[in-house]
């Protein structure tokens, strides 16, 4: 049975993660393109015109493309801190589900004239950029739906059958260091400085020691690469369609981990954005909806679910440190770049007016 250690230390790799957080491409800033720079590189590099339109992003270039023939698309333009081996890793992985499990809402990637997947489109004023050019899923964001709208049963089920896809896929960069990996979260105490409010802070201290007493049993969970960002942005929902989820998007944050923390990711999305910590509402109530469907095509031990909601606790806490730092890193995003940190607070104060033990049972 797992219980919660209250002797752990925090995780060794702090420094390194640390370091490797600060020179990552979320730190890196970058001028952003217009429609017309993109349509320009649509034209140029996949001999494709049409219309664009810019998508709200976090940390790159996102545009639609809607064809002159009718057809429509993504182009991606990566940030300049991305490397090309974290491109590539999310490129396979994405060709790989489309091979393995082509039933699957994945978007095509799709090649350049010269058939490259991933083409530097490099000048004096943008450089070490990249473009990419990916099939584009019809349906609405699942953050514009609300309530009874939201059939969580099929997210569940949908992360399971990805999960299942990707488990035969292996990359040379699978195994990177990714602040969004919760296993790090450790690696993030410097950010602290970050948090204006001191009940905030507070509660972010207790996150970390709660973290270190659950992190040895972490270390024994199952592994595999998992899509490791499931979350309301990244999720298309047709909700009137066959198939309430018409497509998975963004694979930025690829990583080989724990597969209960790939859970845990996707339990924290459903957690109530109007949510009231001293009100009556429960905070896991979607989340055991999702895990039921997750469950219906996937296995987890007693001890993995008794893990996932202090996973999901530590998810909220690394939300809070990386997007208040960048929030401060680049002002004129906070707007997006903060859009889930606010309701997070009250999910945090729901979770630290509880004992680690009844935290353990949130989704039994």
């Amino acid at each position: 049975m797992f219980t919660p250690s209250t002797s752990a230390s925090l995780c060794t790799t702090s420094a390194v993660a640390l370091d490797t957080l600060l020179g990552s491409s979320l730190s890196v800033g970058f001028s952003r393109l217009n429609t017309f720079d993109a349509l320009a590189i649509t034209r140029r590099v996949y001999g494709i015109d049409g219309a664009a339109t810019r998508f709200a992003t976090e940390k790159d270039d996102t545009f639609r493309i809607d064809a002159s023939d009718g057809a429509r698309y993504v182009l991606k333009i990566s940030n300049p801190g991305e490397t090309p081996e974290e491109l590539d890793l999310q490129v396979a992985a994405m060709r790989h589900v489309a091979a393995v499990a082509p039933d699957l809402p994945v978007p095509r990637v799709l090649p350049g004239i010269d058939g490259q997947f991933v083409v530097p489109v490099t000048s004096p004023a943008q450089p070490y950029r990249t473009a990419r050019l990916y099939s584009y899923l019809e349906g609405m964001p699942l953050d514009a739906l609300r309530g009874r709208a939201v059939d969580h049963y099929a997210i569940g089920e949908m992360l399971a059958r990805l999960q299942a896809a990707m488990a035969s896929f292996r990359h040379p960069h699978e195994h990177r260091v990714l602040a969004w990996d919760v296993k790090h979260l450790a690696s993030l105490t410097g950010l602290q400085t970050h948090i204006a409010d001191p009940s905030h802070r507070a509660f972010i201290a207790e996150a970390f020691a709660r973290f270190a007493a659950i992190e040895p049993a972490l270390r024994h969970c199952p592994a595999q690469v998992v899509h490791n960002d499931f979350n309301r942005s990244n999720i298309v929902a047709n909700p009137s369609g066959r198939d309430f989820v018409s497509g998975i998007i963004d694979f930025g944050d690829t990583v080989h981990t724990a597969v209960a923390i790939d859970v845990a990711t996707a339990v924290m999305n459903q957690f109530p954005l109007d949510f009231d910590a001293d009100g009556p509402h429960d905070l896991f109530a979607d989340a055991r909806d999702l895990l039921r469907g997750y469950l219906a095509h996937a296995e987890l031990s007693r001890d993995e679910v008794l893990l996932i909601p202090h996973l999901a606790m530590a998810r909220v806490a690394a939300r809070a440190l990386l997007t208040s730092w960048r929030a401060m890193l680049f002002p004129e995003n906070e707007g997006y770049i903060l859009r889930f940190t606010r309701p997070g607070w009250e999910h945090l104060r729901w979770f630290m007016q509880r004992d680690p033990e009844t935290v353990s049972n949130a989704l039994l």
